[in-house]
């Protein structure tokens, strides 16, 4: 059956448009600037997932790979793979970890992870799922790489619940899925996941007085947001 003109026009946007994107965010030094944004929310997660030293890690679009490298740290006896759509963000990611024996960073789409099943002890997401081109799969691709009673941990600040973040959208050069917290746990459990939570991380770090960036009106629009905190879904493969 041939594929309609919608859906022809869709499949590109599925890889191509965004890796293109986020190749251009690499080149411009955006990828090495993401730790300082999501550091405050993803420390709260780290804690959360009582990482021991022997685990294996699943870092699901690494960027530059600040996270992955820090999870390395916390599992000296284990292994972190760091995937990323942006065959230039794992270029930067490389670059910048040549001193970890126990990281690997390879390009791929979430939907069709390069690594065997049942693998990893834990995968998180921090920042990326809503540009999956189809988090449904995603979610469900992630459940094949985890072992059992592996736990799946996904950081998000794009989320309908949050009012204060809904213009991103329209901002962004990709398609985004605005969903809300709900919907995210019924996609983790319609995967196979088990005992899936749902919660908000607060942004605790300090808002300037005056804000000049793109991504909210003003300052107080920016301390309103970081208030409603960050969608954090959690779940286990039982």
């Amino acid at each position: 059956m041939a594929d309609s003109p919608e859906a022809r026009e869709t499949k590109p946007q599925s890889a191509d448009v965004l890796r293109e994107e986020f190749n251009r965010w690499a080149e411009a030094g955006r990828g090495e600037g993401m730790e300082q944004d999501h550091l405050p929310i993803t420390l709260p997660v780290l804690e959360k997932m009582r990482l021991a030293p022997t685990d294996n890690i699943l870092d699901v679009g690494c960027g530059a790979g600040w996270l992955s490298r820090r999870l390395a740290k916390l599992v000296p006896e284990g292994r972190v793979v760091g995937t990323d759509i942006s065959d230039e963000m794992i270029r930067h990611a490389r670059r910048a970890s040549v001193d970890f024996e126990n990281l690997m960073l390879v390009t791929g789409e979430v939907q069709e992870i390069p690594w065997e099943a049942n693998f990893f002890s834990h995968a998180i997401s921090v920042e990326s799922s809503y540009y999956w081109p189809d988090p449904a799969a995603g979610i469900r691709e992630i459940f094949r790489v985890l072992k059992s009673g592996g736990c799946t941990w996904i950081l998000i600040n794009y989320y309908r619940d949050n009012l204060h973040c809904h213009q991103w959208g329209d901002l962004l050069a990709v398609k985004t899925h605005l969903l809300s917290a709900e919907e995210w746990s019924e996609l983790f459990r319609a995967a196979g996941f088990g005992k899936v939570q749902h919660e908000r991380i607060v942004d605790p770090s300090p808002t300037p007085e005056v804000y000049t960036r793109r991504w909210f009106r003003d300052a107080s629009h920016l301390r309103a947001f970081k208030a409603e905190g960050a969608l954090l879904i959690h779940g286990m493969k039982e």
